[in-house]
């Protein structure tokens, strides 16, 4: 099968986790059990999951002059990520996140850093390359308007594009109609489709709109009914990356030519396989076991 050829314009960012028994309230203090720094941002990690599941990735983005972003960098080839469009920032540090695991699921404050600087103009620079792929993916920590110029272009160069729509904020209906893909979670489809059910919601964007449930799996309107496909039982050692292992997935089974369920079944198996593992990166599942999973 032909590596599929996919751009992710993102954020990177070096991941600063503790793990806690539980998480503290407002002007409170608890004790942590570990604390661990790893590679991730929402852009990042979506990369790194579709490279370990086959496909050629190119990463559009920025880090800062800094050991953070040095280490992003090394990251990225070490697991085949083309870094050819990461380019430094030298005057902001590189992007960080925050993160607490406790009680089973993980509380993120994330700061952008040179992440802000994937800018639309930075984007449109790639606009040739762009026009080589076979999908681009792009998430909503790097500026909104990079988000709009994005799915513009690639509607204008007929290039389908994967919006994974978090951390949430509302984007514009012409983006909604523009993008091919659209992954939010009940929360952020809550928010992007304020007022309205999700039921009627899904039938106005059918084979486009699809919501993930967590554990429950993932919805959408196939243009005759509403299909829940379900998610993979496990027991999850940390939930930070499911859903960028989920998108990136998606992403790159769709840009094989997978169809629709197929692929959301593929994103399911790879999702719930991260969880098992530590770190947004640490257990983003390779190709041989996604396959291994999904004939179990």
């Amino acid at each position: 099968m032909r590596k599929p050829k996919i751009a992710v314009i993102g954020s990177s960012s070096m991941d600063l986790v503790v793990t806690s028994k539980r998480r503290p309230g407002a002007g409170e203090t608890v004790l942590g059990e570990s604390f661990e720094t790893v590679p991730g941002g929402k852009g990042a990690n979506q990369a790194v999951a579709a490279a370990r599941l086959g496909a050629d990735v190119y990463m559009i983005g920025r880090v800062g002059e800094d050991a953070y972003g040095e280490a992003i960098l090394n990251n990225f080839k070490s697991n085949g990520v083309q870094t050819d469009y990461v380019e430094p920032v030298t005057h902001e540090r590189s992007g960080t996140a925050h993160i607490i695991l406790a009680e089973g699921d993980n509380s993120i404050v994330v700061v952008k850093g040179a992440n802000d600087h994937v800018t639309s103009a930075y984007v449109k620079e790639k606009r040739d390359f762009i026009e080589t792929c076979d999908l681009v993916m792009i998430q909503q920590e790097v500026p909104e308007e990079t988000v709009i110029e994005t799915a513009q272009l690639c509607y204008e160069l007929g290039v389908p594009l994967l919006l994974n729509p978090a951390p949430a904020r509302e984007i514009p209906k012409r983006v909604v109609e523009q993008v091919s893909y659209l992954t939010p979670n009940e929360h952020e489809a809550a928010l992007l489709f304020h007022g309205e059910e999700l039921a009627t919601v899904l039938k106005k964007h059918p084979n486009k709109l699809f919501i993930t449930e967590g554990a429950a799996g993932v919805r959408y309107f196939d243009g005759k009914e509403e299909v829940l496909v379900p998610s993979f039982p496990v027991e999850p050692i940390d939930t930070t990356g499911a859903g960028d292992t989920f998108n990136a997935a998606f992403g790159t089974a769709i840009a094989e030519g997978m169809d629709l369920k197929e692929s959301l079944r593929f994103a399911n198996r790879a999702a719930s396989l991260s969880v098992t593992g530590f770190g947004a990166q640490g257990g983003m599942p390779g190709r041989e076991e996604v396959e291994r999973g999904l004939a179990e």
